[in-house]
């Protein structure tokens, strides 16, 4: 039996939640943008397929990969449960360009977790695996984070909390928002995004920060979409990081031009996404980034809605 997991892309900070604000997304259209990951049988020896339309940017060697990060993470805990597992012959379908500000690296290693999860009957609760994945994901981007892991993992625009007992909480958001993402087809670092920040933050920055999340809970909870809109505006990074982004300003013109409730960068950048009330501006300013934004092949947009589900496993028996 093969089991196989597929982890939705997501959009870390959305704005106004530096590292700890996360969106999963699905386009509207029904086209995979997320990574999938497959166990497909035991074997003598852990072996890594890949494919997908980005399998060409990943490392030919199986454990160069972070999808052979996970299975030895996986393990390790499994022995921490007194329990041994044999070696997995395993797929990635590589469907998310790397550092392109859309949870890459999260959905590689939420799908990862997730289907050795399953495939082991999940002997690994949620908030067990979810502090597996933060801390996979902390190997890659040098720190650990959950704004793209838990929204990923479990859908939805996820609040990190990291209390001893949870990792984050699930927030009410708009079901009818349009989220136009496009990625130019650059390349950020996530640490390199970091480097280019400030190390210390003025006490003007920093309520403004504190001030907008807090009225932004506050206006999702009260179904206010004015307010909570008017909130999503970046103080901490975008100021700094738009500099990276080729044709950011012109971007942000036109997404207001037709009526986008908000614009700003999807997590490290280089993709940027426009909030819009209307399925018609929406795909307006998909087709405008589309055209504008995007810098070669590899290069695209969608419209997408929140996706509310998270991982979604399926059996192949």
């Amino acid at each position: 039996m093969s089991v196989t997991a597929y982890a939705p892309a997501s959009t870390g900070n959305v704005s106004l939640g530096f590292d700890i604000l996360g969106l999963a997304l699905a386009p509207i259209d029904g086209s995979l943008l997320g990574d999938r990951v497959t166990v497909l049988n035991e074997a003598n020896e852990f072996s890594l397929s890949l494919a997908g339309h980005f399998a060409d940017k990943l490392p030919a060697d199986p454990k160069e990969n972070i999808v052979y990060d996970c299975f030895i993470g996986f393990k390790a805990a499994m022995l921490e449960q007194g329990k041994a597992i044999p070696n997995l012959a395993m797929q990635l379908e590589k469907n998310l360009p790397i550092g392109s500000g859309l949870g890459s690296s999260a959905s590689s290693i939420v799908a990862a977790l997730a289907v050795l999860n399953a495939y082991f009957d999940y002997p690994l609760d949620k908030e067990t695996l979810l502090r597996l994945m933060g801390k996979l994901e902390g190997q890659i981007s040098g720190s650990v984070h959950y704004d793209n892991v838990a929204p990923c993992y479990l859908g939805g625009l996820q609040l990190m909390v990291e209390s001893e007992d949870k990792v984050s909480i699930t927030l009410p958001c708009f079901d009818d928002w349009y989220w136009t993402i496009c990625y130019s087809g650059a390349s950020v670092s996530t640490a390199a995004a970091r480097d280019i920040l400030p190390k210390e933050f003025s006490t003007k920055t920093t309520i403004d920060f504190g001030r907008q999340l807090a009225v932004f809970v506050h206006a999702l909870h009260t179904g206010d979409k004015a307010l909570a809109a008017s909130m999503m505006q970046d103080v901490i990074a975008e100021p700094h990081r738009k500099s990276l982004l080729k044709g950011f300003d012109d971007a942000r013109a036109y997404a207001k031009s037709q009526g986008a409730l908000a614009f700003g960068i999807s997590g490290s950048g280089p993709t940027v996404f426009a909030v819009s009330e209307n399925a018609e501006a929406a795909e307006n300013i998909r087709a405008w980034l589309q055209a504008n934004y995007t810098q070669n092949e590899f290069g695209f947009s969608h419209v997408c809605k929140i996706d509310n589900n998270g991982i979604a496993i399926t059996e192949d028996k």
